[in-house]
């Protein structure tokens, strides 16, 4: 009897030094691990996976000592028997992997040798729906590439690989396999961690889309620039009638040329302050009505009315002055250019409720030319994308008007909404909030 509880208390002495060994582990490894990551020596991704691996399997060493504690205590009344054999590491259902799993931003899945799964956490069920503890990975995974680097993890060495899945969205993932060798050269547990690229992905495409399209809109321009100058320099060199009709031509595509960069350069400053929230009380009937005023010679030449309801009383807003100009000055003028054919445009001022209950400032433009197919709708407020390209461009368009107009109010927290019918006109509303002495009032 007396022999039986000094080995309990002797498993126990050596079980608690191992636990206060393995904290000491884990907190030098998180703070190695940390510093890493901090001085840019190693991603976030990788100092995780390398925190978990260690993690891992100082549960591992410390699983086998409380169970044979506990195996002692309850057949304290047995004979003292030789040791058994050393258990293998806990597998499925063993709650410090869970724990350990649970605790990675990342989705992902613990295999033994064999490429069975061992555990996962709750984010890796959500991308891999079919994952079952115990069942082979090739059943629940169904991508070739991550297959071909589990089984060269197996045999030693991280590996990485990219992959895409289409269904039900198209997504791109980085799949990255660790071995780990907890007792001894052979991998006892491997790990598959998988990383989300698509917000990258998306970003790069954009970058892409945008470089390519702003390019094609600058080509054109220098393009027909270059060939009236070379003519000018040629055979038109002595013809005054057609100089003079080339300077014209010309002077027409500088001031595009000038336009589009003007939009680039203005839609870079609003995206780089877009954190930052206007603070300075604007009223929003002065803004309009002066946005009116600057462009009645483009609606005389146009043939077009401009009809303005708006309250007696001053609207205000927090916002830029110049950024919300742009605004109205980017709305009318597609108004008066595109739907012209209406001859009338109509511009309602007022105040009304946001989803969330708050007040807010609405100013709607509406004109009666030809207006919009739905499928256009959505896409309206995309850099360069034009319902009509022939038409934008010989308005002088650059395609990035609404775009601006979208990013500015996104900055005031404000949106923009439009509503069109074909052949019955289109309505552009800006809402935005209130000043905090409007609600107030």
């Amino acid at each position: 009897m007396t022999a039986t509880h000094d080995r309990v208390e002797e498993q126990g002495s050596r079980w608690l030094d191992r636990l206060a060994r393995a904290r000491a582990v884990l907190a030098a490894s998180a703070l190695v691990f940390a510093g890493l990551w901090i001085a840019g020596a190693l991603g976030a991704v990788p100092a995780l996976i390398g925190f978990a691996a260690i993690a891992i399997a100082a549960f591992f060493l410390l699983a086998e000592p409380p169970a044979r504690a506990a195996e002692l205590g309850e057949g304290a009344r047995a004979p003292v028997a030789p040791d058994p054999p050393a258990a293998p590491p806990p597998r499925s259902g063993e709650p410090p992997i869970d724990a350990v799993l649970a605790g990675v931003p990342d989705p992902v899945v613990a295999l033994d040798a064999r490429g069975d799964v061992v555990a996962f956490n709750e984010q890796a069920s959500a991308v891999v729906s079919a994952l079952r503890r115990g069942g082979p990975i090739s059943l629940a995974l169904r991508v070739p590439e991550v297959l071909d680097a589990v089984r060269r993890a197996q045999a030693g060495g991280l590996q990485r690989v990219e992959f895409s899945q289409r269904v039900p969205q198209e997504r791109w993932y980085e799949a990255i396999v660790t071995p780990l060798a907890a007792r001894g050269a052979t991998p006892d547990l491997l790990l598959l961690v998988l990383h989300d690229l698509s917000p990258l992905r998306r970003v790069e495409e954009m970058r892409a889309d945008f470089i390519a399209n702003a390019s094609h809109e600058l080509r054109t321009p220098l393009a027909a620039l270059s060939g009236f100058i070379d003519t000018l320099k040629g055979p038109a060199k002595d013809d005054a009638a057609a100089r003079a009709r080339f300077l014209d031509i010309m002077q027409g595509q500088a001031d595009r040329m000038a336009r589009l960069i003007d939009d680039l350069l203005s839609l870079s400053r609003i995206e780089l302050a877009a954190h930052l929230r206007p603070d300075q009380e604007i009223d929003l009937v002065a803004i309009v009505r002066q946005v009116i005023d600057g462009l009645q010679t483009l609606a005389r030449d146009r043939g077009v009315a401009v009809e303005v309801a708006a309250p007696a009383s001053a609207l205000r807003v927090l916002g830029d002055r110049d950024e919300l100009l742009r605004v109205f000055e980017n709305l009318l003028e597609n108004a008066l250019k595109y739907a012209a054919s209406g001859k009338r445009v109509e511009v309602a001022l007022a105040l009304g409720s946001a989803v969330d209950g708050k007040r807010e400032a609405r100013v709607a433009v509406r004109d009666y030319g030809p207006g919009i197919a739905p499928e256009h709708l959505p896409r309206l407020t995309e850099r360069f994308y034009r319902v009509d390209v022939a038409e934008s461009r010989a308005q002088g368009g650059t395609g990035l008007g609404l775009a601006l107009v979208k990013h500015i109010l996104n900055r005031h927290g404000g949106r923009l909404s439009v509503d069109s019918t074909l052949g019955r006109g289109a309505t552009f509303t800006v809402h935005l909030p209130v000043a905090a002495s409007r609600r107030m009032g």
